[in-house]
C-alpha cells in the first residue's frame, strides 16, 4: 500500500481527496494536515511515502514545507496540489525537491495514478506545466547553461548517460533497456549522481540537464 498525507488548510479538500485516494485500492491516507508545519511534524510520525501537498496555505506554507522534508533523512516523495500554475511556484516547489505538481481540477483517476507514478520513483507534472518549463529552458541565456554544464563534470560518461535518459522523463527499466544495463545498475547509477550533484530527486537532475542546455 502507499501511504500518503494529504495537506491542505480547507476541510473538505482534503476529505475529498481521502476519499478519492482511499477509493484507488492500492492507496491508504495515513494522515492530515492543516498547514506546512503540521505536515512536517505529520510526516515524521507517519512516515508516509507521497506527501500531497497545497501550495498556498496560512502559516507555513506547502513550498517551504517541500524544503524542509526535503531535508529529511529519508523524505517521502513530494506533490504539490495548487489552483494555480504560476511559474513562480513551478520552479520553486522543483527546485525544493516536489517530483510532482498537480493543479486542483486533475481528475480523481490521474491524481490516483500521479500519486502511484511518484511512489515508484518518477516524476509527474500537469501537461499545461510541463509545456510552461519546456518553455522557460528554451528561453535561458547561456550563463545559467555554463553554470550547469560545469556542475555535471563531476558525473562519469556512464552516470551522465543516466541523468540524461532521467530528464527525457524514462523509467529505470526503460533507461536500462536503451542503455543495456539491469534496473538494478541504472538505479545505482542514478542515485550516484544524484550524490555527487547535491540533488535530492530525479526531477531537481532533470532541471539540471535542462539548465545545460
Amino acid at each position: 500500500m502507499i501511504r500518503v498525507l494529504v495537506v491542505d488548510d480547507e476541510h473538505l479538500v482534503r476529505a475529498g481527496l481521502r476519499t478519492i485516494l482511499d477509493a484507488a485500492g492500492d492507496i491508504v491516507v495515513v494522515g492530515e494536515a492543516r498547514d506546512g508545519a503540521e505536515a512536517i511534524t505529520a510526516a515524521a510520525h507517519l512516515a508516509p511515502d507521497v506527501v500531497l501537498m497545497d501550495v498556498r496555505m496560512p502559516g507555513m506554507d506547502g513550498l517551504t514545507a517541500a524544503e524542509h522534508l526535503a531535508a529529511a533523512t529519508d523524505p517521502p516523495k513530494v506533490v504539490m496540489l495548487t489552483t494555480f500554475d504560476l511559474d513562480e511556484y513551478v520552479h520553486r516547489a522543483l527546485r525544493a525537491g516536489a517530483v510532482g505538481f498537480l493543479l486542483k481540477d486533475t481528475p480523481p483517476v490521474e491524481l490516483a495514478g500521479a500519486v502511484r507514478t511518484v511512489a515508484a520513483g518518477n516524476a509527474m507534472l500537469a501537461p499545461t506545466v510541463t509545456k510552461r518549463l519546456i518553455s522557460s529552458f528554451a528561453g535561458q541565456d547561456a550563463g545559467p547553461a555554463e553554470q550547469a554544464r560545469a556542475r555535471l563534470e563531476v558525473l562519469t560518461g556512464r552516470e551522465l548517460d543516466v541523468i540524461e535518459a532521467v530528464a527525457r522523463g524514462l523509467s529505470n527499466a526503460q533507461i536500462g533497456a536503451e542503455l543495456s544495463m539491469s534496473e538494478a545498475t541504472v538505479k545505482a547509477h542514478v542515485s550516484r549522481a544524484l550524490g555527487k550533484l547535491g540533488l535530492a530527486n530525479r526531477v531537481q537532475a532533470a532541471i539540471l540537464v535542462h539548465d545545460a542546455g
